[in-house]
């Protein structure tokens, strides 16, 4: 299995692209600011075919540049319906300052193709099965998507929900920290050690990592609800 992850834009948020192998089809996740021109290098380094654009949360940074990948390669971008207004207004959810980001000269373009997402969803794309997961806290709308290697290991795109040592921030609009606190306790927790965390920002992690060391998730129980 083909992975690969790349910051991009002033916030460098990692984009990433997953594949079976070398000249195949490919799932795009988060393609956010300035994410165009390192994407389309890494898709002629590797010969791969956009087949679906993923995206975690809906948040200008990972999602910037989906409208743009989606219609040049004809594919859809998929995302959870709480976060798809975010599609077409990228300063929705960043409060009075932040949609001064996206004053007057700010070119953006919205997916056309846009479909609706849920918890328990399984996505057969590219060859891939992506089982998402529905954690809300960062945004309303915020997934995981969890991959089964053929190696036999398993990935989990996080988005903002978990970093390395951190967890996504909860006081933009949108945001809320019970529930945030409720996702991580009855969602990521559970969840095996082995299991490898490609975050939306910052370095690689595992759920055994994190489960010893990150100071969010400390106290926590695992698996039931808070109430």
């Amino acid at each position: 299995m083909l992975v690969l992850g790349f910051p991009v834009g002033p916030l460098q948020a990692n984009c990433y692209v997953l594949a079976r192998g070398e000249g195949e089809p490919c799932v795009v996740v988060d393609p956010g600011q300035d994410a165009a021109e390192p994407l389309r290098t890494q898709l002629g380094q590797h010969r791969l075919t956009p087949a679906a654009v993923l995206l975690t949360h809906g948040h200008f940074d990972h999602v910037f540049c989906a409208g743009e990948i989606c219609a040049e390669h004809g594919v859809p971008a998929h995302i959870h319906p709480a976060d798809r207004f975010m599609l077409t207004d990228p300063g929705a959810a960043l409060g009075p300052a932040g949609r001064q980001l996206f004053g007057d000269g700010v070119a953006f373009e919205a997916p056309t193709d846009v479909r609706e997402i849920a918890g328990g969803d399984v996505l057969e794309l590219a060859g891939l099965r992506f089982e998402v997961t529905h954690t809300p806290g960062h945004t309303g709308g915020s997934v995981l998507f969890g991959v089964e290697t053929e190696e036999g290991g398993r990935l989990l795109l996080s988005g903002d929900t978990l970093f390395a040592g951190a967890i996504g921030r909860t006081d933009l609009p949108g945001g809320d920290h019970g529930r945030m606190l409720e996702s991580l306790s009855t969602e990521v927790l559970p969840m095996d050690d082995d299991v490898v965390v490609l975050p939306g920002h910052g370095p690689t992690t595992t759920i055994g990592r994190e489960r010893a060391g990150n100071p969010f998730l400390q106290g926590l129980p695992a698996s039931d609800a808070l109430s």
